[in-house]
């Protein structure tokens, strides 16, 4: 058909169309009308498709049909046309007797622009608020929806008449929420892709769809998501789209709380809010240290604000809080962080935060800030090492100097001048940000120095300097901090190398402001770093420190923040300290353990790895060449053994109550990493300690109270195995709760038993005090010198009896035998005492088990008194010696004197003793838990309850013995003295003179067996101690002349009288008494003749 202009065109294709339509509309039987569409589609000139789509609508008096009629075409010319000419077309047909009223209207226009479809409603014609939603609107009216942003796809705009309710049609907001749960931030939930991120959303969604689409009013279902999470405890952000910003969440949220507790996500009813990532308002765009920070709530509505920072409530020392203003006075890189402002309304809290970032502190290095160099025109060269981010310049006399500028320093090539020496201060200082210039962290001076002086030690950078003298270096490229040289003969030397890898200092200056979403990546890069410069690494003790400082950090971060971490964090901390613990690293850490003993980096370490190894989830293993973790779900028992290379350690539960997670890590090579100190004063330098085992590390989410270790010696020729952990607060090595107990005949493992989990390993000494040799020979001189010792003092208190009457005459002889008498007694009550604590502790000092505290302690009191009594006894001789020399009062009674020594003797003992148990007991701190049964010294210094008093008494002992013989040679010179009285005064001053020493020097050693464990010490303190008996025997009795006499009077009339009973001749009993008294004259004084005549002194009588 030929078409000759547009009018034509355009009456025929409707013309064709209506016929069409109407042809199939009243041809077909009226019970047969369509109940689907049908289309047409007519090509021309003008247009490309036409599609009719048609639909039935039947009432009773008349039928309704509605013709939707698409035209797709090129040009926008055609559709103005057709608009105008179904204006004039005829609307009323009569067809087959049926009238039929044709209404014809446009309703929609799609065009094509730059950025896609828009698609516009005619008049009277809007879009459903379901299209805007979804596609968005591009209306210019916001209160309808008339144009959308995309094609139609097969919907049109609608006659408003058909929609109610269409006068506002806004399209859903966005609200942005956070709800805090009271859980540990997994590490893991900062990865969107993580399938426990992607359950723990759905989980989430899930319990605010069911909530929030019943209670919350406005709220469009199906709209929330899950943004992220965030630490503090565990935030979680979602969204969701509403109708109308009045919003009421009371009962939303409350019911939602109730939901999430179900699925055991704790979350409190008030523990949601509104909350948006907006910039807060700020005095500037970066921040430096020590600038002041004013940030301010743009939320202008009187009502209460608060302020968080990091999720927590600001230091009141470090931040300052006025109406809606935070400010910090001196930014640090560690306020790094989020800073949240919080208005309360009326159903919810409104949360605006900003993620703030202060810039990294300029580091600046120089060397040594004097340098002295000859008069002489040479060039030297000074030159400014910079941190990353910044750039600097020297200046002199204010003015900037031409420098040479490499990737991070700049130099400058200084003249000398070649007469009138003189002192010059060169500055490196920050370019290009003036506003830092009032910090000190921003420059750094250099002050040279010319001079005609000779010099030992020349260089043209570090400068000259005499023998002995000190200087600072800059480090070699790649490297960040200093060296410290010394003036030797042949030069500079170098004294201290404190160098750090630029990589590793780059990474310690970022932790201090760290995001803990930012940790698996940080510790990612660290492992990455420290892998490719091992050998830099392990050489460098400066480096090796800052890299435990990093990992204290992170496990510090961790901690603090209450986050959790997974396999590839633990598994990038645990690879960093493979590197720095192995054994090409061993002088290093000598050398970092050798420069303090508290506060080791060494130290740090460890407790680095305990603090992290508290925070992880999952199970999960890691093996690496020296470390080996497994974290795992534990019920009813536990054991594992160590797969590491040459080690079998186990480590045995065998009672767990309920099921807990467990992580074991396996350390075998901090044997040469850790300190082995002991006791408090026990430096590494000294020790004689031996790690000689792996490390373990315990921890357990519930309490154990058995666990056991088999631990393998490393080092066979160490005896004497103590089972201990690390105690941070008395940061040494501690056996409480810990025993050996050796299995069978294995001598190449320790068996250790503790009630507690930390971490642990074995100590064990070269001197091997447990040697069975040694120990064999220990054991029978202190067996024999026991027994010959209670012999003596048996022997003793014999001779006593025999002789008393003779001897005790006089009050002064009296109570020197009274003193004896006890002391012997004392002793003999105390070496019981010895051997029945040596029966208890020796079986359990073999073992190097823990000595048991209730059978000890009685047994220790009672030696403690006894021994005390023993030194006081003494005391009250040597008082007696005194009064009766050099105190000129009046005469005491016997009573009076009886009373004294006795109060003496044994009451000021018995308070001692008492006041120690007392004091020491509650804490289980009295008894020795070490190698026998004795005061504490380790814990509680119990011990010096019986050296104190004792070493004091020995020192007024021998100020007494002094003292008396001055005293009497003097009155030798031009005192007539009774010979009696010289006699009982020099048998009490020997008496006191040779037992005060010989007790002293006995405790001497035991003292030194304590500190130095060495095995002589431990012979020459058994002898002196198990023969304390017989030098009582023999100084306070047998050299007495008196006593040997009066003895062999009474062995001589009891031998004249048994000879008398058995008719023996007399001479014979004479002639033995004669020898007798001969035999035992030979060691008398014979300046001295007995006397029986009364003395005219304040004592009589001639005994001794």
């Amino acid at each position: 058909m030929a078409i000759e202009n547009t009018e034509q065109s355009l009456k025929c294709l409707l013309g064709l169309t209506i016929a069409v339509l109407l042809f199939y509309i009243f041809d077909m039987p009226s019970s047969n009308f369509p109940k689907t569409s049908t289309s047409l589609q007519i090509s021309n000139s003008y247009a490309d498709e036409l599609q009719h789509h048609i639909r039935q609508k039947r009432e009773a008096l008349y039928t309704d049909f509605e013709v939707e009629i698409e035209i797709n075409a090129t040009n926008i010319s055609m559709i103005n046309d057709l608009k105008s000419y179904l204006k004039n077309l005829q609307q009323k047909f009569i067809v087959n007797n049926v009238n039929v009223t044709l209404n014809t209207t446009f309703s929609t226009v799609c065009n094509f622009i730059d950025t896609g479809y828009q698609c516009s409603c005619e008049d009277k014609y809007v879009w459903p608020c379901d299209m805007c939603s979804t596609h968005g609107s591009c209306s210019a009216n916001s209160d309808t929806c008339t144009c959308i942003n995309t094609h139609h796809n097969g919907q049109y705009c609608q006659p408003t008449s058909k929609i109610p309710n269409m006068t506002d049609c806004t399209p859903p907001q966005a609200v942005k929420m956070s709800m805090t749960i009271n859980k540990s931030f997994d590490i893991i939930l900062a990865k969107p892709d993580e399938q426990k991120y992607k359950n723990f959303a759905k989980e989430i969604q899930d319990a605010v769809e069911q909530s929030y689409r019943s209670l919350l009013q406005h709220y469009e279902t199906g709209s929330v998501k899950v943004t992220g999470f965030r630490p503090g405890s565990t935030i979680a952000d979602y969204t969701i789209n509403v109708t109308n910003s009045d919003l009421n969440f009371t009962s939303a949220n409350t019911n939602l709380s109730n939901i999430l507790s179900s699925k055991e996500i704790p979350v409190e009813a008030n523990d949601f809010a509104q909350s948006d990532q907006k910039p807060l308002i700020s005095t500037s765009d970066k921040f430096y240290p020590q600038q002041k920070m004013e940030l301010k709530c743009p939320q202008s509505v009187n009502r209460k604000i608060t302020w968080k920072v990091n999720e927590k409530v600001p230091d009141s020392t470090k931040y300052t809080i006025a109406g809606d203003t935070l400010t910090v006075n001196s930014a640090a890189y560690s306020d790094n962080g989020r800073y949240s402002c919080i208005v309360q309304t009326d159903s919810i809290p409104y949360i605006q935060w900003q993620d703030i970032s202060i810039e990294q502190e300029p580091s600046i290095s120089v060397g040594d800030d004097n340098r002295v160099f000859p008069c002489d025109g040479k060039t030297v060269k000074l030159t400014c090492h910079i941190n990353a981010g910044y750039s600097v310049e020297w200046v002199l006399n204010g003015k900037v100097q031409p420098s040479d500028i490499g990737s991070d320093s700049i130099t400058v090539n200084h003249i000398l001048p070649k007469q009138d020496c003189k002192e010059e201060i060169f500055t490196c200082r920050i370019k290009g940000l003036p506003q830092l210039h009032n910090f000190s962290y921003s420059m750094s001076n250099v002050t040279v120095k010319t001079s005609t002086d000779d010099f030992t030690c020349k260089d043209d950078t570090l400068g000259y300097g005499k023998t002995n003298d000190k200087t600072k270096g800059l480090c070699e490229n790649g490297k960040e901090g200093s060296i410290t040289y010394t003036c030797k003969s042949n030069g500079w030397t170098i004294e201290q190398d404190d160098c750090v890898l630029k990589v590793i200092k780059d990474l310690e200056s970022k932790v201090e402001g760290l995001a803990v979403t930012a940790i698996p990546e940080f510790m990612g890069n660290l492992s990455s770093a420290v892998e490719q410069n091992n050998a830099s690494v392990t050489q460098s003790a400066a480096t090796v420190k800052t890299i435990v400082k990093i990992l204290s950090k992170i496990a510090d971060l961790s901690k603090n923040i209450n986050i959790t971490h997974n396999k590839p964090v633990m598994e990038s901390f645990l690879n960093t300290v493979d590197v720095i613990v192995s054994d090409n690293s061993s002088e290093t850490w000598k050398n970092l353990n050798n420069k303090s003993t508290t506060g080791n980096t060494s130290v740090k370490l460890l407790q680095s790895i305990e603090n992290i190894s508290d925070r992880l989830s999952d199970e999960f293993a890691i093996n690496l060449s020296s470390i080996q973790l497994n974290r795992t779900t534990i019920k009813n028992s536990f054991n594992q053994t160590s797969q590491l290379p040459n080690s079998t350690t186990q480590i045995v539960i065998p009672n767990i109550s309920e099921t807990t997670f467990i992580t074991v890590i396996f350390l075998s090579n901090l044997n040469n990493v850790l300190p082995t100190r002991n006791t408090p004063n026990n430096d590494n330098r000294t020790s004689q300690n031996r790690i000689n085992g792996d490390v373990v590390v315990v921890k357990v989410s519930k309490t154990i109270n058995n666990i056991t270790f088999a631990f393998d010696i490393a080092d066979t020729s160490l005896g004497n195995p103590r089972c201990v952990f690390w105690n941070f607060s008395l940061d040494r090595w501690d056996t409480t709760g810990c025993k050996v107990k050796i299995l069978g005949n294995k001598t190449d493992k320790v068996t250790c038993e503790c009630d507690h989990t930390t971490s642990f390993s074995i100590l064990m000494s070269p001197f091997a005090t447990q040697n069975p040799v040694e120990s064999t020979a220990l054991a029978y001189i202190t067996h024999i010198g026991v027994a010959i010792s209670l012999a003596s003092l048996i022997l003793c208190l014999i001779i006593e009896m025999i002789v008393w009457k003779s001897v005790t005459r006089n009050d002064t002889s009296y109570i020197r035998h009274v003193s004896i008498v006890n002391i012997a007694v004392s002793l003999v009550i105390a070496n019981i005492c010895f051997i029945i604590g040596a029966a208890i502790s020796n079986p359990y000092a073999k073992l190097e088990l823990m000595i048991p505290v209730g059978p000890c302690s009685p047994v220790v009191f009672f030696m403690h008194f006894f021994y005390l009594s023993v030194f006081f006894w003494m005391f009250v001789s040597a008082l007696l010696l005194l009064y009766s020399t050099v105190i000129i009062f009046g005469q005491l009674s016997r009573t009076e004197m009886m009373v004294i020594a006795f109060t003496v003797g044994y009451g000021a003992p018995l308070l001692i003793a008492v006041i120690t148990v007392a004091s020491t007991a509650g804490a289980e701190n009295y008894v020795s838990k070490e190698n026998a049964c004795w005061l504490n010294w380790k814990q509680s210094k119990a011990l010096l309850a019986f050296v104190i008093p004792a070493l004091a008494i020995v020192a007024f002992n021998l100020v007494v013995v002094f003292v008396v013989v001055y005293k009497i040679l003097r009155r030798g010179h031009g005192t007539t003295t009774q010979p009696d009285e010289k006699h009982v005064f020099l048998v009490i001053a020997k008496c006191v003179a040779f037992l005060t020493p010989i007790f002293g020097l006995t405790w001497g050693f035991g003292i030194g067996t304590m500190v130095f464990p060495a095995f002589g010490i431990h012979v020459v303190f058994a002898l002196l101690n198990s023969l304390q008996g017989f030098f009582v025997l023999v100084f306070g009795v047998i050299l007495d002349n008196k006593v040997r006499e009066y003895l062999s009077r009474e062995l001589s009339l009891k031998n004249i009288s048994s000879t008398r009973t058995r008719s023996t001749s007399a001479g014979t009993s004479s002639s033995q008494l004669g020898f007798w008294q001969r035999k035992w004259r030979r060691n008398v004084y014979n300046v001295f003749t007995p006397s029986t005549t009364t003395s005219t002194n304040h004592f009589s009588g001639s005994g001794t």
